[in-house]
């Protein structure tokens, strides 16, 4: 089978690859329909995670048809269409007994925080990812939730990361109704993020990011405000006197590892200083932009503890600080419902679809965020076979 692999920093390479096979009685083969490149799959691409390992297949956002099962899957059968979150989990540890699907604690031998992702080094577990034809999908009695006929593959695959993502950071947030919302980050995850606030009754939802075309398209896509910290001096400044010096009820920081416009960064255009950590340049903006008493919402991936977070400021002002990777199975259904009822459409924030034969451009255009691209959707050569 063709499938895309990682050859090191900046470099993919699609390959013939050997089918997966059943390994497990609880194991699924499915053919994938559509994959997308995540925004986290960038932080591999560059080099920022460690134990990525040549040679392994990357991405965790796909759809598929079942090709096969093991003897232990009694809820699927071949030809079933799926949604296949991008936690890997048993559904019968601790954790997953208390919805916590993202922390299995029976999937990820490498790690005591997250669980097992597809195609995400082998710190979450080095399984192998969905950027290809076919995929071994593990506990697939667990994960795997059939599509209804009602929705499409390309909405369906942005319900295995983005839009629950998003939609996990505005749940985080605690929104009650008429909060004010700012969101940091304009990617898929911002822009879902800033889109569900409303669902949870915001009064007033606030995107910041650096690309002003990605902020168009949140103009129109979450129907919100919008700022480009690089227009303003101070953003915390601005945002602050945007809430009558009080603060925002709520922020939700969607960037993650790979934040830009630190002080040191705008005066002098020099990077920070990174590791898989990356830098806390919109989290810290969070703490300081949210009032005494309000919530922080961190949805963006972050590695070890080299960020220099103002922990102590969160601390002096009362703020809930709420976390995590998407639960995406325990929100799955609501978030479908959403889609059947036409409050949201996902894959209106597609903007590309690369053949899995040309992802390499693929990853190419979104890491240097060419052609204004927002989300690109790979699709494999027996997508519609």
């Amino acid at each position: 089978m063709l499938a895309m692999t990682y050859r090191g920093p900046y470099r993919v390479r699609v390959v013939e690859k050997p089918m997966p096979e059943i390994e497990h009685p609880r194991d699924a083969i499915v053919r994938v329909t559509r994959a997308c490149i995540c925004g986290s799959d960038l932080h591999l691409y560059h080099g920022l995670v460690p134990d990525t390992r040549i040679g392994q297949t990357l991405g965790h956002e796909f759809v598929g048809v079942v090709e096969e099962v093991g003897a232990n899957v009694k809820n699927l059968k071949p030809g079933d269409r799926v949604i296949v979150p991008f936690n890997i989990f048993c559904g019968e540890c601790y954790f997953c007994q208390k919805g916590f699907f993202a922390n299995c604690h029976n999937v990820n031998p490498n790690a005591t925080a997250a669980g097992g992702v597809y195609g995400y080094s082998h710190t979450t577990g080095g399984y192998d990812g969905g950027q290809a034809e076919y995929v071994r999908v593990p506990f697939a009695d667990a994960g795997p939730t059939r599509i209804p006929d009602t929705v499409d593959d390309d909405n369906a695959a942005l319900c295995t990361d983005a839009y629950p993502t998003g939609y996990q950071a505005a749940e985080m947030a605690q929104i009650k109704r008429g909060d004010s919302v700012v969101v940091f980050g304009a990617g898929p995850v911002g822009l879902f993020a800033a889109r569900c606030a409303w669902f949870f009754g915001a009064g007033r939802v606030l995107i910041v990011d650096q690309y002003d075309y990605r902020l168009e398209f949140a103009r129109k896509f979450a129907q919100c405000e919008t700022l480009n910290f690089r227009d303003v001096r101070d953003p915390v400044w601005y945002l602050k006197k945007e809430s009558d010096w009080l603060g925002w009820d709520a922020a939700i920081d969607a960037v993650g590892c790979e934040a830009a416009g630190s002080a040191m960064q705008r005066a002098t255009g020099i990077r920070p200083f990174k590791l898989q950590g990356g830098s806390a340049v919109s989290l810290n903006w969070a703490i300081d932009s949210v009032r005494k008493g309000g919530v922080v919402s961190i949805i963006g991936v972050y590695g070890p503890t080299l960020n220099m977070v103002k922990i102590g400021d969160a601390m002096n002002k009362g703020l809930t600080i709420r976390t995590n990777q998407a639960n995406i199975k325990r929100n799955l259904e609501r978030c479908l419902e959403h889609i059947q009822a036409g409050h949201i459409t996902p894959k209106d924030v597609i903007t590309h679809r690369i053949p899995l034969e040309e992802i390499a451009e693929g990853y190419h255009i979104f890491a240097s965020k060419l052609d204004n691209v927002i989300k690109p959707m790979v699709i494999p050569p027996r997508a519609t076979a």
